[in-house]
């Protein structure tokens, strides 16, 4: 019997096309957006703690949401963004990964993350991360990734550089809070597999 996590060689492409599937892991996976997410959109959309690092400041009616949903494409090249759903194993949408500005000539693109309280502190984040960056890398051959974390968000900031992203400038006093400003950190992981 066939060993599944092997490659199959595609001698037309010249490339290694892997078996099995790029947006999973042992604990997520993830997944196009559904209208059954209009709910925890709504909910996940409009929680102030939220906007604190989206850079929102007003809430989503469901009935925005959900033309978003139906008016969202999964073509990355079109839109220039994807908006991912995680997924644990027992069917629970456990958060969301945004891929955004998505600049294909220069093979770059954003990305951030969000998981719901609920299911925090479960490696779930870092799972989605690493794999949003492995299909970003492999599928799109991207050549660099990038986000923007919040100088006093210690939690993200551990998250992606133990992901392997790395910090390489400060934005200061990008964001205004109710007690000043805070400086926004740029972190950038490269594909080191890069061909």
């Amino acid at each position: 019997m066939e060993d599944p996590k092997q490659t199959v060689k595609d001698e037309s492409a010249r490339t290694q096309i892997p078996t099995t599937n790029p947006l999973q892991t042992k604990n997520v996976r993830l997944r196009a957006l559904e209208p059954r997410d209009v709910d925890l959109l709504y909910r996940w959309e409009n929680d102030p703690e939220v906007w604190k690092v989206s850079n929102t400041m007003t809430p989503y009616s469901k009935f925005t949401l959900q033309e978003f949903i139906k008016t969202s494409t999964t073509d990355i090249y079109a839109s220039r963004q994807l908006r991912l759903m995680v997924e644990d194993w027992k069917g629970n949408t456990v958060g969301a990964v945004d891929v955004f500005d998505f600049e294909p000539f220069h093979k770059r693109a954003g990305i951030g993350i969000l998981i719901a309280k609920e299911f925090r502190h479960n490696g779930y984040a870092e799972e989605a991360v690493q794999c949003v960056c492995q299909y970003l890398f492999s599928v799109f051959q991207l050549h660099q990734l990038y986000c923007h974390v919040m100088a006093d968000n210690e939690i993200s900031l551990k998250l992606f550089q133990r992901v392997g992203f790395q910090l390489y400038g400060v934005q200061k006093d990008w964001v205004r809070t109710q007690n000043g400003y805070t400086d926004v950190l740029i972190l950038q992981l490269i594909n080191e597999h890069e061909k």
